[in-house]
């Protein structure tokens, strides 16, 4: 068999430079020195005898060579890394020694716990790290690789090196105090409310803040800004109060049960529209753990959140729900880091 002439940290380092766009950023996510990718690149550019890349820009883009060889790196690459989590899938329990997770804050005080329980009876030497935070941040501790593991809202586009799992359809509603005698039946009475309460929004820094305003500007409601909150117990707390109505999700309104007296629930009065929960992995992390808290998570947040929710709104039913599995998926395109080849 005819010995490749190539070297894997050659396509390693190429592959690190043609993400990041410069050679200094590609040996920062490699961990290691500018002049060692250099000299990679050098070595691999010399052996095909072409250019991968317009070394006199910056960012420097992939010639019409380089992106066609990219492709092929992230395939050859992508596959290395799944023969060896194939390989370590075969000891579960002793494969991975510490597991960094990061859910959004609505799991934080059952959800979570429940699934790191679950979790550490079937890998008992594992230490796991639990960071709760919005949904953003979720993602960017997931790109960053502080995490391998993330439970959040549904990313907006696929991220190269993470796998997607759809868990949770989670509907927005609408939730006024209870006092309100006439719930709003469309989105002209939606506005006329407004005049004696106010719409008490979530902070645009924040994914599910965008994506109700997003929502509002495609159905023409024209509602004045006046409060915006980041956090859901403060605006729940002050709906409770009578200062206000709020656009939220099924998910985040069960959360904050101690205002439910208070609260009424109904569902949004015009063009439903939802979210979805999803688990991100690392694709470093081989298919067996995944599998493993895929299944820990589902049972969790259907007896933890979906039923007893479910019982006290019966009306959510149709909207509020586990998604199906979608079974083994393989992202070629979706490259693997070098460092997690090394170890």
């Amino acid at each position: 068999m005819e010995r490749s002439p190539l070297s894997l940290k050659w396509l390693e380092a190429f592959q690190a430079v043609a993400r990041s766009g410069t050679v200094r950023d590609g040996a920062q996510s490699l961990g290691v020195s500018i002049s060692t990718v250099s000299h990679h690149l050098t070595c691999l550019e010399d052996t095909l005898g072409t250019k991968l890349l317009d070394h006199g820009k910056r960012p420097m883009p992939l010639t019409p060579t380089g992106e066609s060889l990219l492709r092929r790196v992230d395939e050859a690459l992508w596959l290395l890394r799944m023969g060896v989590s194939d390989i370590w899938s075969n000891d579960l329990a002793s494969m991975v020694r510490l597991l960094r997770i990061a859910h959004i804050e609505d799991f934080d005080t059952d959800v979570g716990p429940a699934l790191v329980q679950q979790l550490s009876k079937v890998m008992p030497r594992c230490d796991f790290s639990m960071l709760s935070r919005p949904s953003h941040e979720v993602i960017d501790l997931l790109e960053s690789e502080q995490v391998e593991i993330g439970i959040a809202a549904s990313m907006d586009h696929a991220r190269i090196g993470l796998i997607e799992e759809a868990l949770l359809r989670d509907p927005f509603i609408l939730v006024t105090p209870k006092r309100v005698p006439a719930l709003p039946s469309d989105l002209s009475e939606l506005q006329n409310m407004q005049d004696a309460l106010p719409l008490l929004r979530y902070s645009r820094t924040q994914q599910i803040g965008r994506r109700i305003e997003a929502q509002l500007r495609r159905l023409g409601a024209r509602l004045p800004q006046r409060m915006e909150f980041e956090s859901t117990h403060a605006i729940l707390a002050m709906v409770a109060a009578g200062r206000g109505w709020t656009i939220t999700t099924a998910l985040t309104f069960a959360r904050a049960q101690r205002y439910h007296d208070e609260l009424r629930a109904v569902p949004f009065p015009g063009r439903p529209f939802a979210r979805t929960i999803s688990l991100t992995c690392a694709e470093g992390l081989p298919a067996s753990i995944r599998g493993l808290i895929e299944q820990s998570l589902r049972s969790a947040v259907q007896r933890l959140v979906l039923a007893p929710t479910l019982a006290r709104y019966p009306w959510l039913a149709e909207s509020f729900a586990l998604l199906p599995p979608s079974g083994p998926a393989h992202h070629p395109a979706a490259a693997p880091s070098a460092e997690t080849l090394r170890t």
